[in-house]
């Protein structure tokens, strides 16, 4: 006899052939358990979908895939029944099946003529965007050419002695060039920027041999102003700090526009870790929008009248989404701002809403918003990166034991200023461990010491220059900004001291020639598996139901999910009996199921000083 791992009483054993229907019970309880977490593969599944696009090697390959999906998922709910098992896996193949259709289908919608061969060519057309190369005055231009079986964009690097006095977004050119095609990856694994270049329906690239401004920009259209304020904006920064790595780093933080950084100076922030910092991202749409959120709520706070007649978050988050857009909008509105900006919106949207603003599920609205406008991100640097950076995050911080580990508390101020750089540690750690594989497979080298690097570089990025240059540049309309361009340089020195450092110490870079498809895919699965399966709050165990208890009514369980909140008011709610309860004492809450209580209860960890923490339970039914 032995023991049912989910009913705990005695059984005999099976007989061989029934093992596939112990298989499904045991998934169809597995199943059950973590229903609460089966939404987290909506966006997954998208994404197997548009990942099955680009490594199948024709139409035919993608038509059987879909055919497949829709085979196994159709069929799934006709014969399913009512198990969660069958429908899980018809809403998986059908949603994979749609992915794939979906990034055909855009691959189909920007076709564009492409450069069949490399050849001069002379042709007319007006400038879209300028970016500045190097240090040394080049520009690169992405130009809309006018004729027929022309391609849509053209790529063109203009030498700083050839470059034209007028040139400018929305300006007309008369250009004579040598193009090429796309370029196409060198090796196998390497950089695939014919892919990319189709996407962005550019047609080819190539250097300039004679350029002429024929024409300025319109005046009128917002795209061209905006262009021109980005640049001006740019040129602006680097001219007030001096140029060098100093300028173009700068110019970066506020435009995107990374091209004046120079060469040694991009590859020790790539070497130790923190070229994250030069590509406008998540991290700058935090520290941009989180800025004007918080000085916005003090502001209003300041008044009376406005505190007690009008819910100041939702004014502040309206602010901070207004700065969020605009900063979007300014730095070029490339695709990683986007959806950077996106999630942005969906944390203040919850923050609004009172809800958790940082959870996965969350992230995972963000992810399948992402993919469904622009589904050949997915195979990008940039998008996996972000997103196994912000997963690994919130998986980790919503981990019951960390809670408990990082949780405020009644201490002193150097235990606390320790436990901070701890949780700091442990989340660098944790961030780059998930993004080691990634950054393996697309570039073949990953940092080692990102994760220390990262403890000083963030902060110092995000609370000290960032807001000095803010500060600077716009003091400079009344002509107070010099201190401030000193203080901002001499940081961003720091910062490229700390890179140079960083990337010239033994064993800095790990390098690896090529990983396999199949072993990349895999290590991708078992990180999705591990954020929505163990992540969250108590992993995969927190919404399992008790087998002992009755119907319908839920157990605790083993591990709580826990918010750690200092709470310096009353916790009031009302028991069974009608008594109310309350605590009035610095505390940390975490989440818990009082069997007293009308609904879910708070436990109130309360400590004293020279006392060890002890639990008062409180009710949660009116916060």
């Amino acid at each position: 006899m032995t023991t049912d791992a989910f009913d705990g009483g005695p059984i005999a054993p099976d007989p061989p052939a029934r093992w596939p229907w112990r298989l499904a019970r045991w998934l169809e309880r597995r199943l059950e358990a973590e229903r609460d977490q089966l939404p987290l593969w909506l966006p997954i599944a998208l994404l197997a979908g548009i990942a099955a696009w680009f490594v199948l090697p024709n139409r035919a390959g993608w038509l059987a895939f879909m055919l497949a999906g829709a085979a196994l998922g159709l069929p799934g709910f006709a014969f399913a029944g009512r198990t969660r098992t069958g429908h899980a896996l018809a809403i998986f193949a059908l949603i994979s099946a749609a992915g794939c259709g979906l990034v055909w289908l855009r691959s189909v919608e920007v076709a564009a003529p492409r450069i069949e061969r490399a050849q001069p060519i002379t042709f007319l057309g007006s400038i879209e965007r300028v970016e500045a190369i190097g240090a040394e005055g080049d520009q690169r231009l992405i130009v809309r050419p006018e004729g027929a079986g022309l391609p849509v964009r053209l790529r063109v690097n203009v030498p700083a002695e050839k470059v034209p006095t007028g040139i400018a977004p929305g300006a007309r050119v008369r250009l004579r060039a040598y193009m090429l095609p796309p370029v196409p990856m060198a090796v196998p694994g390497a950089y695939n920027f014919a892919r990319a270049a189709w996407f962005q329906r550019i047609g080819g690239s190539g250097r300039a041999l004679d350029i002429a401004v024929t024409a300025p920009p319109v005046e009128g259209g917002w795209r061209a102003w905006l262009a021109g304020a980005r640049q001006r904006l740019a040129a602006h920064i680097r001219e007030r700090l001096g140029g060098g790595g100093a300028g173009g780093v700068a110019a970066a933080l506020a435009t995107g526009e990374q091209g004046a950084i120079p060469e040694a100076d991009a590859e020790a922030m790539r070497r130790s870790g923190m070229a994250h910092l030069l590509s406008v991202g998540g991290l700058h749409l935090t520290a941009v929008v989180g800025g004007i959120v918080l000085l916005t709520l003090r502001l209003l706070a300041l008044s009376p009248a406005l505190a007690l007649r009008f819910r100041l978050i939702t004014i502040a988050a309206g602010a901070g989404a207004v700065a969020g857009i605009a900063y979007t909008a300014l730095t070029g509105a490339e695709v990683p701002t986007i959806r950077s900006c996106v999630a942005a919106l969906l944390v203040l949207a919850g923050v609004v809403l009172g809800r958790e603003p940082l959870t996965l599920r969350l992230l995972a609205v963000g992810a399948l918003l992402v993919l469904l406008l622009w589904p050949e991100s997915a195979i990008g640097a940039s998008f996996q990166l972000s997103f196994a950076a912000i997963a690994a995050i919130v998986a980790l911080h919503e981990n019951p034991r960390v809670q408990a580990l990082l949780g405020r508390r009644d201490e002193g101020w150097l235990r606390r200023a320790g436990r901070g750089l701890f949780g700091l540690l442990l989340t660098g750690v944790a961030v780059e461990i998930a993004l080691a594989p990634i950054a393996l497979f697309h570039f073949h080298r990953t940092g080692l010491y990102g994760a220390l690097a990262n403890i000083v570089a963030i902060p110092l990025t995000t609370f000290v220059i960032m807001p000095l240059e803010a500060l600077a540049l716009a003091l400079d309309a009344i002509g107070l900004g010099a201190p401030f361009w000193w203080l901002t340089g001499k940081a961003l020195a720091l910062l490229l001291g700390l890179a140079h450092a960083t990337a010239n110490a033994p064993g800095s870079i790990a390098m690896l020639p090529a990983i396999p498809r199949a072993a990349y895919g895999l290590v991708v699965l078992g990180g999705l598996c591990g954020s929505a399966c163990g992540g969250g709050a108590g992993g995969c165990s927190v919404s399992r139901r008790s087998r002992s208890a009755e119907p319908g009514r839920w157990r605790s369980p083993r591990r709580t999910s826990s918010s750690p909140a200092t709470v310096g008011t009353s916790c009031c709610a009302t028991r069974r009996g009608g008594s109310p309860c309350s605590v009035r004492a610095p505390a940390i809450m975490s989440a818990t199921c009082s069997p007293s209580c009308r609904a879910p209860s708070r436990t109130i960890m309360t400590s004293r000083p020279g006392r060890a923490p002890r639990a008062a339970p409180t009710c949660a039914s009116r916060r």
